[in-house]
């Protein structure tokens, strides 16, 4: 059987927690790889509802549930995040949660650098979450950031925590900002460390003898690939590789651990925070998406941008990212509308494109090329096979299949884990 990895094609906010909660259900192992408590994944399980930010989605099913050396760890919001999950219901033990320890860890110093730098860009903010996702990914690169393995090592962590604070102090001081006190932070560590101690394991062996087993293995993305701190729309993206290639980086895994890519794609297009939206609408189109879909940030509330599908943009993030096939979500938004419109390309400058450049201004200058296609008055809420969509859904799933060049693995048609219909089991050999 295949491993699996679900990425997002887009800005992120695709759906990949219900996708992710359906086929975790196959799985016997969920793996995160990157980014923070800023990912934002909403499982609706019967009557209950999931929002989880750091933890995999497997463990609401019981699953060996992984994080791996390639996500940053807030250790408070890590907790916090567990005891609300045993609040519902939910047993989360060192059993069958596993936390790098390698990982490297965020610290409240993280979150107000990132405020503060957030604040001091005014109109030419990049709309982080405010978490400290970046600078913990800085310090980490830098070589200065404390680990979940330091937090074993209490004699050791003093000098690591003031070589940490003479580089962040300085830059608090030229910033005007009150500096971070080192006896209280160590403090703070001290504190938290045999809380968080029992989960961390050494998971690159976890992973290894899984393989061995033949446990199939679901590595589980956050945000989406045009979030890619190289391949997307730099800089309005996130700290870490999005795209399918950082599974095996950032969970310990060989290359060859990543079989199937599915790339969860939203039937049109959202984003949060600033940033290039070429096909975004400002009109009472782009309002009905929004409500609708319910476009809302799970993490930070924010209201998404919303917009037409973009070809495109998916055609790309299928080709970095290695898709091999799509989950197509929220079909059911689009009932009603009498047209429907698919970005097939930019205008940049009078200039044709059929990918988004890199350059930041060429993006900012991007006018969707459209292409009109019929829609559809009757509804697709809740449908769990083909026959029970409108001949011109179809048309339009089979039409958005031929420009991005992957086909459609799984269709969702609500936030309803079983209104899904499966075309093709990611996790089949």
């Amino acid at each position: 059987m295949a491993n699996v990895a679900v990425i997002g094609s887009q800005w992120g906010d695709e759906g990949k927690g219900k996708i992710v909660d359906w086929l975790s259900e196959r799985a016997d192992v969920v793996v995160r790889f990157q980014g923070g408590h800023n990912a934002g994944h909403t499982l609706v399980i019967g009557n209950k509802t999931y929002k989880l930010s750091l933890l995999p989605s497997g463990l609401v099913r019981g699953k060996l549930s992984v994080i791996g050396n390639g996500v940053v760890v807030d250790p408070w919001a890590l907790l916090k995040e567990i005891e609300t999950l045993r609040g519902q219901g939910v047993e989360v033990t060192p059993k069958i949660l596993a936390v790098a320890e390698n990982a490297a860890l965020i610290l409240p110093l993280h979150s107000k650098l990132d405020v503060l730098r957030e604040e001091a860009r005014g109109a030419g903010k990049i709309g982080t979450t405010g978490r400290g996702i970046g600078p913990a990914y800085e310090d980490k690169v830098a070589r200065r950031a404390i680990r979940v393995c330091d937090l074993f090592d209490p004699a050791a962590l003093d000098a690591k925590v003031e070589g940490l604070l003479l580089h962040h102090n300085a830059l608090l001081r030229g910033m005007g900002a009150e500096e971070i006190d080192g006896a209280e932070l160590l403090a703070q560590l001290r504190e938290i460390a045999p809380k968080v101690i029992p989960y961390v394991k050494t998971v690159w062996q976890i992973l290894n003898d899984a393989r061995k087993r033949g446990d199939r293995i679901l590595f589980e993305g956050a945000q989406g690939s045009m979030l890619d701190v190289d391949h997307g729309t730099y800089p309005y993206v996130t700290s870490s590789n999005t795209v399918a290639g950082q599974a095996a980086t950032g969970s310990g895994m060989g290359v060859g651990a990543v079989g199937y890519v599915l790339g969860i794609t939203k039937a049109y297009t959202t984003r949060v925070g600033s940033g290039p939206f070429p096909s975004e609408l400002h009109d009472e189109i782009g309002q009905t998406l929004g409500e609708r879909g319910r476009e809302f940030g799970t993490v930070t509330g924010r209201k998404r941008r919303c917009g037409w599908f973009d070809a495109a943009l998916v055609r790309q993030s299928a080709k970095v990212g290695g898709i091999n096939g799509i989950a197509l979500t929220k079909l059911d938004v689009l009932d009603g509308f009498k047209e429907l419109k698919i970005c097939v390309g930019y205008d940049i400058e009078g200039k044709r494109f059929d990918y988004l450049p890199s350059a930041t201004h060429l993006q900012a200058a991007a006018k969707p090329i459209y292409e009109a296609i019929e829609g559809w008055s009757e509804s697709t809420k809740g449908a769990r096979s083909w026959a029970q969509l409108p001949a011109t859904a179809i048309k339009y799933i089979r039409r958005i299949e031929e420009l991005i060049e992957v086909p459609v693995a799984l269709l969702s048609t609500s936030p309803e884990r079983d209104d899904t219909i499966l075309v093709t089991d990611p996790f089949a050999d």
